[in-house]
């Protein structure tokens, strides 16, 4: 079955970089889009970006465009989600999903949490 492992966030300053990854595996991702969504605390999980796995299209929500990169290492079928000049309204918990469009994935990791602050 499809495993998505999550790792790196942390607490870091406002202004700070954090980089996330996700560790995919159970099936072959050659069609599929790889996402983060975040979700913070009494708000709803919003999409944060997106990459399709074949062809490395990458899309982003307005709030993180130019702050934050999405990347994919095809040969450790890792996605990262590199985040520069954090605002403590990204603070979230931050996950890694995956399906055939672009924003509605049908497998879910675990998240990890983010927080910014000073």
């Amino acid at each position: 079955q499809v495993q998505l492992v999550e790792s790196g966030g942390g607490v870091v300053q406002p202004g700070g970089s954090l980089r996330l990854s996700c560790a995919a595996s159970g099936r072959t991702f050659s069609n599929y889009y790889m996402d983060w969504f975040r979700q913070a605390p009494g708000k709803e999980r919003e999409f944060v970006a997106g990459i399709r796995w074949s062809g490395g299209s990458t899309y982003y929500a307005d709030s993180v465009k130019g702050r934050f990169t999405i990347s994919r290492d095809l040969a450790k079928n890792t996605v990262y989600l590199q985040m520069y000049n954090l605002k403590p309204e990204d603070t979230a918990v931050y996950y890694c999903a995956t399906g055939r469009r672009l924003g509605t994935a049908d497998n879910w990791g675990q998240g990890t949490q983010v927080t910014v602050a000073s």
